[in-house]
């Protein structure tokens, strides 16, 4: 049938020439092979010349190798039946690129061996051989080189035709244990057993490669040259048996890859969740706490409660910090690898987006700047507290002390019985009681206002003070009625007594206000005070000083009293008085004044005592806030002057990414070296706040401005690393040179008008348009969804270069993914279970197995699941 010593060329036709006639030993070749696709369809043949003439098998035949339906057979007995179902299969051969000469359908019909073998032949060449390609050589060549390829590594197999090369049986052993080595011990074999070894592999070929056994051992060892179609024929058959196997493997191998990378950014997302649930459940816990405004009685548990709140801002909240700062790394990480991997944008769940936990950890840190305010303003107020609550105790007792007996005092009708010397001494005695009523007058009021103040600020034990001011001013009413009663009555007998002693009256009426504003003198000296800076405590000693400017005064008022004493002393001694008893006009003895005088000269120099000593502590105060400002003043324009040095690195484009990561590490380095000052600070700091220091006026900058620079600071250098990680893993993964990324740095620089890393969508459209861009409304706006899709109104230096490099991008599509399914599923429209164990590894199969949805539709396998859905989802929004 072929030129004899000519090779066949297969190009866009086969030509069959018969010029010898064909060898009838490939008979028992070509009737297995026609058997091994016969059989699919339920039936096979016994006689190749016989059982082809009515055509009915041979249409049947083409059918099962090509996948195609043929015309309709006739179904009558005649020749010309035969004739006709033949000419179709001819026909169908033909229309597949083979030109048939020199045979007929006559020919087949009437039986002609040579011509049914050579039509077979044909056939073998047409759908088992012309399609095979290696490394762009096909049939034949295709065929020679697979076989070179597969049995290279074998020691005795030398595959250089199809016809000796094969006679040892070595080369087609070596094929199989290529591809299926748990078939096959190769090192058992010999090669002086060709024998053995050819029906060894027709043995295991047929058991378990399902390919009949075409060929004769002995046939082949015994002819000094095998018949090279029979051994074509029988090697094609490996071929597409193996073919088959590699594409799967092929598959396989892409299918696990695009589900690793789902299996990786599901594990990512998973921890996205988490972190950020436990982030949002911190907060959640830590803002009622910070919210509590319930305040505390005392002093020292105030201080315990800022103290507790010390301990969360050093200890407690910078991990969270960190953790914030990880999250948004971790989520614009994932975002890069989703957009690289042409997967839909992560989208978390309802309230744990970044900018939900932002707009959260603003909240939080909106109530703690609350709640530290509100803890030293409480603290102030307690102490104001504390100050007057032991002030209105100080001036209740000496108001309680002079009142008592008062009472009983204006109660008494002793003016009854007395002698005129004693009414009238009455008389002046209870005219001195009420200079000295009025002069607490004051005092008296005073003590209503601390009470009234105390309430006012909250104080925790009012009720008592309340009730004792009460007390106080209900006793003061009834003094004041008592005292009017009683003069009432001395005023009846006033008439009736016409002496009086004028120099006891004299002294009682001196002696009075004197005693009264020793008095009032030694509750000043004792007063206690609260002052904030040198300029109060300044105020306090100049008061002092003026107070003692006046004590030259006052000791003449003493001499002139005790000089009316001396008098009465002296009149008595000179004219022989009996002076019995004390000064019927004042309970107050020249001894009294004496005493009092010396009490408030000893005071004097305790109160300068006193005074000198807050000069002390307040200057003490003074260097406290000097050595805090000086380092504030340091710190404050570092961190801003390291704020504004990291933008510039981040817009630089006169080196690499990487020299870039490396500047921003090094800078990293030196703001982590940085902390010692920071911590130094916060030292500072607690000893301001221990020494309840408010106000600072050599400097603007307080601690929190300093920690929410730090932390800002922190931040910021690590979103831009992140920004810089994620630039280069863009470059790698899209094939972007260093040229091309400073390129598009470069542009966006020049259109970044406003230098804050972001453009407008009019300086955006601008940037496009000198690019080369030929943008109308529609595209534009296609655009700014891409880049901008949460519509902020501004384009990052992240979205553009996405944006600059997503349309070139070569990805895995859900195309390819199903393409490479249908493979696994011999081109079912569905796969089973046992195939995706079969084809995948295990860890990947039981992952597609737990998602997949089930295949619904005809005729359908158990266990059959939908591959085309499960593959969509990959791609698209879903719950994988």
């Amino acid at each position: 049938l072929f030129p004899l010593n000519s090779k066949f060329i297969f190009h866009n036709s086969i030509y069959l020439y018969v010029y010898f006639l064909f060898p009838t030993r490939n008979k028992k070749t070509f009737t297995a092979w026609c058997n091994s696709h016969l059989r699919k369809a339920g039936t096979q043949i016994e006689n190749i010349e016989e059982d082809f003439r009515n055509g009915l098998k041979l249409m049947l035949l083409l059918e099962v190798i090509s996948g195609e339906r043929l015309p309709k057979p006739d179904k009558g007995k005649m020749r010309f039946h035969k004739i006709a179902n033949v000419n179709k299969a001819l026909d169908y051969i033909s229309s597949k690129g083979v030109k048939l000469v020199s045979i007929g359908a006559e020919e087949i019909v009437d039986g002609n061996l040579k011509m049914t073998l050579g039509m077979i032949w044909t056939i073998i060449l047409r759908f088992a051989i012309q399609d095979i390609s290696v490394e762009e050589t096909s049939a034949k060549e295709g065929l020679l080189l697979w076989c070179q390829r597969k049995t290279a590594p074998y020691r005795n197999v030398n595959v250089q035709n199809f016809h000796i090369s094969w006679k040892d049986g070595l080369a087609l052993c070596a094929l199989i244990h290529r591809h299926r080595p748990d078939l096959i011990d190769y090192s058992k074999l010999r090669k002086d057993d060709p024998i053995g070894n050819l029906n060894t592999a027709f043995e295991v070929a047929e058991k378990y490669l399902d390919i009949p056994k075409m060929l004769d051992a002995e046939d082949i060892v015994n002819t000094p040259k095998p018949d090279e179609k029979a051994i074509m024929t029988y090697v094609s058959c490996f071929y597409h048996a193996f073919a088959g196997a590699e594409q799967a493997e092929t598959a396989a191998n892409r299918i696990c890859k695009v589900l690793a990378v789902n299996q990786e950014n599901e594990r990512l997302m998973e921890e996205y969740e988490k972190l950020a649930s436990e982030l949002l459940e911190w907060i959640r816990r830590t803002i009622p706490w910070l919210e509590n405004r319930v305040a505390e009685q005392t002093m020292r548990a105030m201080q315990q409660k800022l103290e507790d709140f010390r301990d969360y801002r050093r200890v407690h909240k910078p991990p969270r910090v960190q953790e914030k700062c990880q999250l948004e790394i971790n989520f614009n990480t994932l975002q890069t690898k989703l957009r690289l991997s042409n997967r839909p944008a992560f989208m978390p769940s309802e309230g744990k987006m970044v900018s939900d936990i932002a707009n959260a950890w603003k909240g939080l840190e909106q109530v703690e700047k609350g709640y530290e305010e509100w803890l030293l303003t409480e603290i102030r107020r307690l102490e104001r507290l504390d100050h007057l609550a032991e002030k209105f105790k100080q001036k209740c007792s000496l108001h309680e002390s002079w009142t008592a007996g008062k009472e009983q005092l204006l109660s008494q009708k002793d003016y009854e019985t007395a002698s005129l010397m004693e009414i009238r001494a009455l008389m002046r005695k209870h005219e001195a009681f009420e200079s000295d009523l009025a002069a607490h007058q004051d005092r008296v009021e005073q003590i209503a206002a601390i009470a009234q103040e105390l309430n006012e600020l909250d104080y925790h034990d009012a009720a008592s003070v309340n009730t004792r001011c009460q007390g106080i001013c209900d006793q003061w009413d009834n003094l004041g009625t008592l005292t009017q009663k009683r003069r009432d009555a001395l005023e009846r007998v006033e008439k009736l007594w016409e002496t009086i002693d004028q120099l006891y009256l004299e002294f009682a009426k001196r002696a009075a206000p004197f005693n009264n504003w020793m008095d009032g003198a030694m509750e000043d000296l004792q007063d206690m005070f609260i002052v904030h800076s040198i300029e109060e405590i300044q105020s306090l000693i100049t008061a002092h000083d003026q107070y003692k400017a006046t004590l030259p005064e006052a000791d003449k008022e003493r001499i002139a009293i005790m000089g009316i004493q001396n008098e009465i002393t002296k009149i008595a001694q000179t004219y022989g008085i009996k002076l019995v008893g004390v000064n019927p006009y004042t309970v107050l003895s020249p001894q009294d004044i004496t005493n009092k005088w010396e009490a408030v000269k000893q005071l004097v120099p305790l109160r300068d005592q006193m005074l000198q000593e807050e000069v002390a502590r307040q200057q003490a105060n003074e260097r406290l806030r000097r050595s805090f400002a000086a380092q504030a003043n340091i710190i404050g324009p570092w961190i801003q002057t390291k704020m504004e040095e990291i933008g510039h690195v981040s817009v630089d484009i006169t080196g690499s990414l990487e020299e870039q990561m490396n500047n921003l590490k090094q800078y990293e380095q030196n703001i982590i070296n940085y902390k010692s000052n920071i911590d130094k600070q916060e030292g500072d700091h607690q000893l301001i706040q221990e020494a309840l220091i408010f106000d600072n006026k050599h400097t603007n900058y307080t601690m929190e401005h300093v920690r929410v620079g730090w932390e800002q600071l922190l931040t910021t250098i690590a979103r831009t690393i992140n920004e810089v990680e994620n630039q280069i893993l863009t470059r790698d993964a899209k094939g972007i040179s260093q040229e091309q990324l400073n390129e598009f740095r470069a542009s966006f620089n020049h259109f970044d008008r406003k230098r804050n890393g972001m453009m407008d969508p009019d300086d955006f459209r601008a940037c496009l348009i000198s690019m080369g861009y030929d943008l109308g409304e529609v595209e534009f706006a296609r655009i700014m969804t891409l880049v901008d899709p949460n519509n902020t109104g501004v384009v990052t230096f992240q979205a553009f270069i996405d944006f600059m490099t997503r349309e070139t991008a070569e990805t895995d599509t859900a195309e390819q993914v199903m393409a490479s399914f249908k493979i696994l599923a011999s081109d079912k429209p569905y796969i089973t279970v046992e195939e995706l164990r079969r084809e995948l590894p295990p860890e990947q199969a039981e992952y597609c197995i737990s998602r997949m949805t089930k295949y619904i539709g005809p005729e359908v396998a158990l266990g059959a699941l939908d591959y085309i859905s499960f593959s969509s989802a990959l791609y698209g929004e879903s719950d994988l």
